[in-house]
């Protein structure tokens, strides 16, 4: 008889910890990869620098 008390206060137990039910899935952002640009446009910035301070030591 202490068996089966035993058995149903576990069981009782045991079903009120999953009375709430699951829980929604939790979904990872998407991760989204940019390409680089070209290495042509890094190099227009100096060479407008450089035409620059030549145009300025010649006058």
């Amino acid at each position: 008889m202490k068996k089966l008390v035993l058995a149903a206060a576990l069981t009782a137990a045991a079903s009120t910890a999953f009375a709430g039910g699951m829980d929604k899935a939790m979904m990872e952002p998407e991760v989204v990869v940019e390409d680089a640009a070209s290495s042509s446009s890094n190099i227009v910035v100096p060479l407008l620098v450089l035409a620059i301070l030549a145009a300025a030591m010649n006058n």
